[in-house]
């Protein structure tokens, strides 16, 4: 894990990414007080219908119906009024 100024951050923007992109945590410091980070984003992790099939073998919700009767069923757009 490395720290860094701000300054430094604003020196070698490019050098600190690329660190962060190559798993290491970077500390960005703001008048010698940690205040952000730099991390990895993780991957978007993709998985096949059979690995994760068990997350549908339970019962259905009994009160299902009844609750999707409460929704409102009307289409609107809800950007405008």
């Amino acid at each position: 894990m490395g720290t860094f100024g701000l300054r430094e951050l604003r020196q070698q923007a490019s050098e600190l990414v690329r660190m962060a992109e190559n798993g290491e945590d970077v500390t960005i410091t703001v008048a010698g007080r940690p205040s952000v980070r730099l991390v990895p984003v993780s991957p978007a992790q993709w998985r096949r219908y059979d690995d994760i099939a068990e997350l549908w073998s339970g019962p259905a919700d009994p009160d299902w119906d009844s609750d999707r009767d409460l929704l409102d069923q009307q289409l609107r757009d809800p950007w405008t009024r």
